[in-house]
């Protein structure tokens, strides 16, 4: 074990990334994805004619979330209640989408997400112990959308990124609802019962590499672990609230966070041993990656001296911990800066990682501790300007930082809130040239998506906030690009600005 000082960008003093020198030719690499993400929860509901109970995931813990009453109620749940109905309704539309991605925007690829709960939707997928055992309780619907969809990226020569977990959970594995009302009596506890949930995903992400692994060379395990565990068990907020919305459960949120880490694992594995279809990658094989967010730290006052190391140790737990678990196979369970392992189980498991990046925090130094056993949980986070600060450079410090751990790096997710009419201008531009930066100094970067395609159903805001290089409009479901969309498709076009 040793005592490991991470590397992290913390006072925001590095060179001006709007002044890199434009590349006359293009910027970009004509094997770069260009490319837009979206999420099944948020971008399936809101059918234009498919049935609700068809067109929305019911069998989920975040449709329970989002839509159950007792919990719209709760005053420490934090969601809207707005109608997943309001939705832009893609699991009826994703054919004119994604042509519409390809032919208006340029893009050759499309990060999606599967729906544990639309494959599995009921329990009896838990007696399953092989990937055999469990063909039989995959719900034929379901397989039978998902193969249209990877057929129709097919035939439009879109690249699929897929990612298997991306925040939802079935309901039979997680009910959050009861854990939010009941938190210590709840029976089916998520990610905080490892002895369920690693080997069950584990099963579920090999069903998916045997059953559509010939269409998808890119898969990624997990989206944004450390939201989970933030939202979820230390601070929801208004900002962003997870089932079950416990609140500083801080031993408990370290055991999910570790829990993700195992199963991350266990998955790689299950997909290793299933995709084994290679007739269109030369013999390569699938590359298994996961998504995490990191987000720039600084000290919320500049002159005070302890500053600097409380802005590290919030990067340490938030942007780090989780990705020394899955590319170093070592952990932190004390949270003092000690890295214990390597552990077998957990070596060797990752060949790329997404980098979602949206934000730079202010911290605070907090000499008392948020816990104690946890001498690194020393800081508070200030929320006070949300999570979509705009702050270009750190996407270089975000890259920056992903590629110590030496596999090549995506941009799974970046985007605007709300863009207005000069949001190519002030932001897109901006993290694009960070990006050039951060390329143009050797950190192996594959791809860029944007967040998102279509304005979609986020999370606990609901429709609140608008991310689509698509407007959504409400009555008629109709897309209208913003100029934001337009200037993407632009860049895209010519590989650079």
């Amino acid at each position: 074990m040793r005592r490991y000082l991470p590397v992290l960008f913390v006072v925001g003093c590095g060179d001006d990334t709007t002044t890199t020198p434009k590349n006359p030719e293009a910027n970009f690499p004509r094997t770069f994805m260009w490319g837009a993400a979206i999420a099944g929860f948020q971008s399936d509901p809101g059918c234009p004619t498919l049935a609700p109970e068809v067109c929305e995931d019911r069998a989920s813990d975040w449709y329970q979330w989002v839509s159950d009453p007792e919990v719209i109620a709760s005053s420490r749940a934090f969601v809207t209640g707005e109608p997943l109905a309001n939705g832009p309704g893609m699991r009826e539309t994703f054919r004119e989408d994604f042509a519409r991605a390809r032919d208006e925007l340029g893009l050759s690829a499309i990060r999606l997400s599967i729906e544990w709960s639309r494959l599995f939707p009921d329990r009896a997928a838990e007696g399953a112990t092989t990937v055999d055992e469990l063909v039989a309780f995959a719900d034929p619907d379901g397989v039978r959308y998902y193969q249209d969809v990877f057929a129709e990226l097919k035939r439009l020569g879109l690249t699929p990124l897929v990612t298997l977990n991306h925040y939802t959970l079935p309901l039979w594995i997680h009910d959050g609802k009861s854990c939010h009302f009941d938190y210590d009596g709840c029976v089916d506890r998520g990610w905080l019962d490892r002895e369920r949930i690693v080997p069950a995903i584990a099963l579920y992400a090999g069903f998916c590499a045997r059953t559509f692994g010939a269409e998808v060379d890119l898969w990624a395990t997990l989206n944004e672990p450390f939201a989970t565990v933030l939202a979820g068990y230390v601070l929801p907020s208004e900002e962003r609230s997870h089932p079950p919305g416990a609140q500083l459960k801080i031993e408990d949120a370290l055991a999910v966070l570790v829990n993700q880490i195992h199963a991350h694992a266990a998955m790689v594995d299950a997909v290793r041993a299933e995709d084994t279809i290679d007739a269109d990658r030369d013999g390569r094989p699938a590359r298994v990656g996961t998504v995490v967010n990191i987000a720039s730290f600084f000290p919320a006052d500049a002159s005070d001296p302890a500053g600097p190391d409380a802005a590290r140790h919030a990067s340490w737990v938030h942007n780090e911990l989780f990705l020394e678990g899955v590319a170093t196979g070592r952990l932190d369970e004390n949270i003092d800066g000690v890295l214990e392992g390597p552990y077998p189980e957990l070596v060797d498991r990752l060949d790329w990682i997404g980098v979602n990046y949206y934000t730079r925090l202010t911290v605070t130094p907090f000499a008392a501790g948020l816990a104690p056993g946890y001498p690194w949980l020393d800081f508070l986070p200030s929320l006070d300007g949300g999570f979509f600060q705009v702050y270009p450079e750190g996407l270089y410090e975000a890259l920056a930082l992903a590629n110590r751990f030496g596999v090549p790096l995506i941009v799974t997710e970046n985007g605007a809130v709300d863009p207005g009419e000069d949001a190519a201008e002030t932001f897109l531009l901006p993290h694009l040239r960070a990006l050039d930066r951060a390329m143009s100094e050797g950190i192996p970067v594959e791809g860029y998506f944007y967040w998102t395609l279509v304005d979609n159903y986020e999370w606990n805001h609901g429709m609140a906030l608008r991310l689509g290089l698509y407007a959504l409009e409400a009555g008629t479901k109709a897309r209208l690009i913003r100029p934001i969309g337009q200037r993407y498709g632009e860049v895209v076009k010519a590989r650079g600005f």
